[in-house]
């Protein structure tokens, strides 16, 4: 493809993005970092965890999403006593036409194309462990079976920082699947006020849908034709490697405070997540600043403080603006 036709698609693909986020803005009062990070996971393929107290609009986030890129939309509250067959489906029973009983898959609400995981934490284990297929392979495999999903699939979880009691931590098989993990704030004074405004005091906006599913797709296609270049890709790879304690690249408090790094999923989302930045900033090529934009949001799930970090409360936030800070762009072999 030639330049032109490229730059065309690219300043179409920024436009696009940004009736979205406009139409989004219009429910959703403030919070522009978190519609940002979430539009750009959905937009490449990934899924995003939320962390926030309730109450700050990550239910209606989703459902506003879905009437924007007019996608199907189902929430799964999470409990200690929901079970797999409660997220996946389940076989039962029937009477089919010749007079037989048979059995006949009944899919469960995890069969849509935006899926609110509502407090994830709060199921154990084997119930979260339901997800770990769908969300990397978007498919479901129940008695020997496979079911895809229709996409784009993209699944939002949400969990509360403060209220820990009859929780259970996401095991890092679970974490490393979540593109993103983003941490909602609380709203200042007038993001506060427009909300009470938005909901209590004036009728609710009518908002409009801005693409569909078969347009998110187009949209995939474009990213893969934005160019990374060798220095580029390498610059991820060292922030990646320097999140582990026994590479040449971490710093001495990485050394003296992790247990273990991240993973090589963390680059993969680092460049898919810079290609989106790129592109809604009018550019078919990344830059080092594009990898570093989303940087905290692919990295901080990812890392794990061994006993050392846990007992002096370090941030893994300030350990990440450090590993930011101390890797240089370029670096000779």
């Amino acid at each position: 493809m030639d330049e032109a036709a490229l730059q065309q698609e690219a300043a179409q693909f920024r436009d696009d993005v940004q009736q979205v986020r406009d139409e989004v803005g219009k429910i959703i009062a403030g919070q522009q970092r978190v519609v940002e990070c979430t539009l750009t996971a959905l937009i490449a393929g990934g899924n995003v965890l939320l962390e926030g107290v309730p109450g700050l609009g990550k239910t209606e986030l989703v459902k506003t999403l879905s009437r924007v890129l007019d996608l199907d939309f189902k929430r799964i509250q999470f409990t200690p006593d929901l079970m797999p067959a409660d997220i996946v489906g389940t076989k039962v029973m029937t009477l089919n036409p010749d007079g037989r009983y048979v059995f006949e898959f009944r899919a469960g609400p995890i069969f849509t194309q935006l899926l609110l995981a509502d407090e994830i934490n709060r199921a154990t284990p084997k119930t979260q462990s339901a997800l770990l297929e769908t969300m990397q392979e978007h498919s479901i495999t129940t008695d020997g079976t496979t079911h895809h999903l229709k996409e784009p699939f993209f699944v939002l979880a949400t969990q509360n920082p403060i209220e820990q009691e009859g929780t259970y931590p996401l095991p890092e098989a679970q974490l490393d699947r979540f593109m993103f993990k983003v941490t909602v704030p609380f709203l200042n004074r007038a993001e506060l006020n427009e909300v009470l405004s938005r909901t209590i005091l004036r009728a609710r906006v009518e908002i409009a849908k801005i693409m569909d599913g078969l347009r998110i797709t187009v949209l995939r296609e474009v990213l893969d034709k934005v160019v990374v270049a060798d220095p580029i890709r390498d610059y991820a790879v060292r922030l990646v490697l320097a999140t582990h304690p026994d590479t040449e690249f971490a710093p001495e408090t990485v050394r003296n405070y992790v247990r273990w790094g991240a993973s090589p999923r963390a680059g993969q989302a680092l460049l898919r997540a810079a290609r989106v930045h790129a592109l809604t900033e009018g550019r078919v090529h990344v830059s080092f600043g594009d990898i570093r934009y989303f940087a905290s949001e692919v990295l901080q799930h990812r890392v794990l403080l061994n006993y050392d970090g846990q007992a002096e409360n370090v941030k893994i936030a300030d350990l990440l603006k450090e590993i930011v800070a101390n890797t240089p762009e370029t670096t000779e072999e």
